[in-house]
């Protein structure tokens, strides 16, 4: 019987699961930011960790761009490297293969990497809900008047939100097309709505002109989490100080952030210089109009919180629409250990 190695199995699941956010070489350090940073307590030499993100660099990160900018990290004895995502590239791949300590993540990627027999596990969640939805024109005015409306959906939505969104309003693949990132094709027919983020085609929309509405799929049920932060199970072993300082101080980062944004905002638009100020103003007021960080079980647990409530959602839904084995060790994909720890409250 043949043995495979990890990054055998997770070529496997990229070609089925497709790459949600993945990985350009550009990065940030938090030893290059001398001036300004906290004083550490650590008489020893900092940890050098490497954070793999899961998009170019905007404010769903802001959070951890603020822990390197405000020295948070560097008061946790963690010396942070931040390496942008962006498409084409398997994040999980690469976490596997040690060129990232750990990575943004969400639910579903974490569960099928573990159900093909890769040891990775999921810490934390920066994000009380995924914040993928719907873009509909102004004459929309709930998920369940798209019927007769020709959706746009991604890849990677086809194996995630798309069957959940089937399944709950009866809709049909004959009315999805290929969304390839381009809004065109929804400014040009009224009868066209497409996935899209609360601070990116939503944004894009408004530069436009255009009137619409966005359904965030959270407010309907959808159960996972996302910006989870997720890292590989030897790590855990091996590393656990390390794994519990980055977590407590990714979350102080986050409310740092939400509180005063600017230095976070300034590595943001070092990292990735076509992010303007407008944009990353209206990201952060998405951030706190739909709670994504302070709501759901983190206004009572903490910034980062998780339940076994919420993955086992996650996992039947998977379950029940096929994307996933009735068999597979969920409890595996995470745990609660470090961020029950933390208690970073909003």
């Amino acid at each position: 019987m043949r043995v495979l190695s990890p990054l055998h199995l997770l070529s496997r699941v990229f070609r089925f699961f497709g790459s949600h956010r993945s990985f350009v070489a550009r990065s940030v350090s938090a030893a290059s930011l001398a001036g300004g940073l906290i004083a550490a307590p650590f008489a020893h030499a900092a940890d050098h960790v490497t954070l793999l993100t899961n998009w170019y660099a905007q404010a769903e990160h802001g959070g951890f761009y603020q822990a390197v900018a405000a020295g948070i990290y560097q008061k946790y004895g963690l010396d942070v490297t931040i390496k942008m995502g962006g498409p084409q590239v398997n994040g999980m791949q690469l976490l596997a293969g040690g060129q990232a300590d750990f990575m943004l993540g969400y639910d579903f990627q974490t569960l099928s990497s573990v159900e093909a027999g890769i040891p990775v596990t999921t810490v934390a969640a920066a994000f009380q809900y995924d914040p993928q939805g719907i873009l509909t024109h102004a004459d929309v005015s709930s998920l369940a008047g798209l019927k007769d409306k020709t959706i746009l959906v991604a890849g990677s939505g086809r194996t995630s939100w798309w069957p959940w969104l089937k399944a709950k309003y009866g809709y049909a693949d004959a009315q999805s097309r290929p969304y390839t990132f381009n809004l065109q094709p929804f400014f040009a027919d009224p009868n066209v709505a497409m996935q899209a983020y609360p601070s990116s085609e939503t944004y894009q929309a408004e530069q436009a002109h255009v009137p619409a509405h966005f359904f965030l799929f959270a407010d309907d049920g959808y159960p996972p989490y996302n910006t989870t932060i997720v890292t590989m199970r030897d790590t855990l072993k091996n590393k656990p100080d390390v794994v519990a300082r980055f977590v407590k101080a990714s979350m102080e980062g986050w409310k740092s952030y939400l509180n005063d944004p600017a230095p976070g905002n300034a590595l943001i638009k070092k990292d990735n210089p076509q992010m303007t100020d407008a944009q990353l103003a209206y990201g952060v007021a998405q951030l706190k109009k739909l709670k994504l960080v302070t709501g759901g079980d983190a206004a009572a647990l903490g910034i980062g919180a998780m339940t076994d409530a919420r993955w086992k959602k996650t996992f039947e839904y998977m379950v029940g629409a096929k994307l996933l084995k009735p068999a597979t060790d969920y409890h595996s994909a995470y745990t609660l250990q470090f961020i029950q720890n933390a208690k970073v409250m909003p």
